[in-house]
């Protein structure tokens, strides 16, 4: 197949991470894969691939395909959701075995949970995975596994698990698929005067506030892709948002087509930060004082003399956020402390830490090593 031009920061990337939500798989009046429209897509990532890039697929669309082959019908309850996506992820496999097979691409199945990204082991062993298929010659096609996830522990929505991905294997580029071509200054169905945004250099609570609510098929909205381009951003990689309706959305991409790039400011922070600021549910928070904030802003680590307050429940070596004497957060990190030690030793000189816990411990509650400034 001839190589097409790429241009923008799709040109240079190495590693391409998709993001394809349930409304631009599932044809919703036949209930089945968006067959011709996949297929064009096929052509897309054989192409990029010739031009010696890898290709990670997150894709949405087994709950969507299930529910049509169970003729499910209305709300449906966390049961149904999960037997239908257990009926449609086969459906959904398929769909691309189908559509890669012409340019013998091995399309190959990995599904993950919320501790499959945030559980450090479990991260690396994700990576190890997705990272020996890319080297065999793979597309990895990624998905929640939605047949065993519950309400309270699951992404909810693709575009953030696709920016953990992303992370994952350091990707140079996100490409977010949507029923929309980018970020607009308000929403362009009610505003017809909305300004499209091509570029975004920096995520401010202005840019947070552009968003818009979830389509039908799909769980998630604007404000979730700036959300996953924020993570993204945070591991060096640029992100797009691009209407996928059209036949070849990559492609068009590639010759310039009317998106929204996030691109990075800075070079990307070493994984194990870049992890870290990324965590999409800590598990807690921590309150400082101003003394323990304006350490923390000189690379300190910080101690539990710092520490005023503990918010939720968490273990040792769980994710929490660290929030100054306004309130906002200014940083996050692994805790060195489950919440009940914390609250017991918060305030407290190194001195009177081993009185507290009837233990000798360290002062640290987070080291520096551990914790990433917001």
């Amino acid at each position: 197949m001839t190589q097409r031009a790429t241009t923008g920061p799709l040109a240079g990337a190495k590693h391409v991470v998709l993001k394809i939500g349930s409304s631009l798989m599932v044809d919703p009046a036949a209930g089945a894969p968006a067959r011709a429209w996949l297929a064009a897509l096929a052509e897309d990532v054989a192409a990029l691939r010739e031009a010696g890039k890898k290709i990670v697929i997150v894709s949405s669309g087994a709950v969507a395909l299930g529910r049509g082959a169970l003729k499910l019908t209305g709300a449906l309850k966390l049961e149904q959701k999960q037997a239908a996506a257990a009926a449609g992820q086969a459906r959904l496999m398929r769909a691309y075995e189908e559509a890669f097979a012409p340019h013998g691409i091995v399309a190959a199945q990995a599904l993950l949970t919320p501790d499959d990204t945030e559980r450090r082991r479990r991260w690396l062993n994700a990576r190890a995975t997705l990272e020996t298929l890319l080297e065999l010659g793979a597309c990895p096609i990624v998905n929640e596994n939605d047949t065993v996830a519950t309400q309270e522990i699951r992404y909810g929505d693709n575009d953030r698990l696709a920016a953990r991905v992303a992370q994952m294997i350091s990707a140079d580029a996100l490409v977010l698929l949507s029923d929309i071509d980018g970020l607009y200054t308000r929403d362009p169905r009610i505003d017809p005067q909305a300004e499209h945004i091509a570029e975004v250099k920096a995520i401010t609570p202005a840019i947070e506030q552009m968003a818009g609510d979830a389509g039908a098929l799909g769980s998630g909205g604007m404000r979730t892709k700036i959300e996953a381009a924020k993570i993204a951003l945070q591991a060096g990689c640029a992100t797009a948002i691009l209407d996928g309706r059209a036949a070849h959305p990559l492609k068009r991409l590639a010759e310039g087509a009317r998106a929204t790039w996030f691109l990075p400011e800075r070079a990307a922070r070493a994984a194990y930060k870049a992890w870290i600021a990324g965590s999409l549910a800590p598990r807690g928070a921590l309150h400082i004082d101003a003394g323990a904030a304006a350490a923390l802003a000189t690379g300190k680590s910080l101690l539990a003399a710092g520490v005023t307050r503990i918010e939720g429940k968490f273990e040792k070596g769980d994710a929490v956020r660290v929030l100054g004497p306004d309130g906002r957060e200014a940083a996050r990190g692994i805790t060195r402390f489950d919440a009940g030690d914390a609250d017991a030793i918060k305030g407290l000189k190194s001195a009177a830490i081993e009185g507290a816990l009837g233990y000798a411990a360290s002062a640290v509650v987070i080291h520096a090593d551990d914790l990433v400034l917001s």
